[in-house]
């Protein structure tokens, strides 16, 4: 494996990055946003706040802004992570009107299945752009998890889920998912804010706004498949960017891609 960075296009004035390393990669400096990473193989080894640390994969890496740090590979093994640079102004808006300030997380390096499936969810195609709800949905669970891991183990604060925006978001969702549907629009029909909306949402139907679009999605195409549309239709006519965001999408939910569905239900 060489060493090589891969940038993704800014989403929302969040960078994401995937890095292949080698012994000593970044000489001491500092971000003006929180870097939030995963390790992916190999140690990632970083001196940071005083102590060295060390992150084995699967592992989540939270530093804060304005810390001085460096960073390598542990081992000659060599190193893979993704690292995303969220603007701390971003999540003080997901934060909302939690009673502390920005939360600080003591330890560095944390292990959190549910954390680490928000920063994967994100980092996971570096090829394309966050979308407007599924960065709704990394906002508000970054935010929690922050907390949670905060030196104070705060808690956002949550009121009891109001049903009729939530049956009105849903409405929506599934009358507009051929296209993109943005946190505007879901403001302006449900009177909450997109992050009260997302907890809330969650809270009641145990997805995000987000994902209950993707899978509205697939079964209006799965139904297609049915009636024989080739798949690069179904994908244009569902709300897919193009077929392979589709293939993504329909293997993460079905396990297996559109084509061997089709095939299995005699349509190709």
């Amino acid at each position: 494996m060489s060493d090589s960075i891969k940038v993704a296009p800014v989403s929302g004035g969040i960078e994401r990055i995937e890095a292949h390393f080698h012994g000593n990669a970044f000489e001491p400096h500092r971000h003006d946003t929180y870097a939030l990473g995963l390790t992916l193989q190999g140690v990632q080894a970083f001196r940071y706040r005083g102590m060295v640390r060390y992150s084995q994969p699967g592992n989540i890496i939270v530093l804060h802004p304005d810390e001085l740090h460096d960073g390598g590979a542990g081992t000659d093994e060599g190193l893979r992570y993704r690292m995303m640079y969220l603007p701390p102004e971003m999540l003080a808006e997901a934060l909302g009107d939690t009673p502390r300030g920005l939360p600080f997380v003591p330890s560095p390096v944390i292990a959190d299945r549910t954390f680490a499936a928000h920063l994967a969810g994100v980092m996971h195609d570096l090829d394309g752009a966050i979308g407007g709800l599924q960065l709704d949905e990394m906002l508000t669970g970054i935010a929690d998890a922050l907390l949670r891991h905060s030196d104070g183990g705060g808690k956002a604060r949550m009121k009891r889920a109001d049903q009729t925006a939530i049956r009105r978001a849903c409405d929506f969702l599934q009358a507009h998912s051929d296209r993109q549907v943005n946190s505007d629009e879901l403001e302006a029909i449900t009177g909450l804010d997109r992050f009260t909306l997302a907890r809330q949402f969650r809270a009641a139907l145990g997805t995000s706004p987000h994902r209950y679009l993707v899978m509205r999605r697939l079964e209006r195409a799965r139904a297609m498949i049915g009636n024989g549309k080739s798949l690069v239709e179904i994908a244009l006519d569902t709300g897919f960017a193009d077929q392979a965001h589709f293939t993504r999408h329909f293997k993460k939910t079905h396990g297996m891609t559109p084509g061997r569905w089709a095939s299995l239900c005699g349509r190709t």
